[in-house]
């Protein structure tokens, strides 16, 4: 039996438009996350996600209904999203005139509980933790943000991201390795 999602992408297939619009009010606020959480900034977010629905309706007839949709939604959101990557780091050379806005988007109400100086050390940790986590290749990123952040299980990421299993778990491997080498200095001291 086809999930519904599936199904309503068959309709889509045979040409119902509505069904597409039912597709993208159900998945739109979760491929634009996904987005975000990849290229950190929620007005490029928000214009991929026009891509990737953009993608889905154009190369419909490519679906095949046996293939989970949201696995499908995911392969694309992640090509896009790593595609832009790819695309725009030649970019990060160059001075953002944006950066004080996108800066200021990461601007959140001080906790009560902590003083000023644990809200600044706290913001710092965050800021080099994302800092660590975007610096991943594209693909190791993309694998952590499903793991972590989107609580996906190891065979739809794999599903996602057209590999096995065990490469997946070697992407993931590598990616925590990098990542607790860039943030050793987050360990507490050993007692020895």
């Amino acid at each position: 039996a086809l999930d519904p999602d599936a199904a309503w992408m068959v309709k889509v297939c045979g040409g119902h438009e509505p069904s597409f619009e039912t597709l993208l009010a159900r998945h739109r606020n979760q491929v634009v996350n996904h987005l975000y959480r990849l290229v950190r900034n929620r007005a490029i977010a928000e214009e991929l996600a026009q891509d990737v629905f953009l993608r889905v309706y154009r190369f419909r007839n490519r679906y095949q209904p046996e293939a989970k949709f949201s696995t499908w939604l995911f392969r694309i959101t992640t090509n896009v999203a790593l595609n832009w990557r790819r695309d725009t780091r030649r970019e990060t050379a160059h001075l953002r005139l944006d950066a004080a806005l996108h800066d200021a988007h990461r601007i959140q109400v001080p906790d009560q509980t902590l003083r000023a100086d644990q809200q600044l050390l706290a913001e710092y940790h965050a800021k080099e933790i994302r800092d660590a986590i975007e610096s991943l290749p594209g693909k190791q990123l993309a694998a952590v943000v499903m793991h972590k952040y989107e609580g996906m299980d190891y065979a739809a990421i794999a599903d996602v991201l057209e590999c096995s299993i065990p490469a997946l778990k070697s992407l993931l491997f590598r990616a925590y390795e990098t990542l607790r080498r860039r943030l050793a200095h987050f360990a507490p001291p050993s007692l020895s």
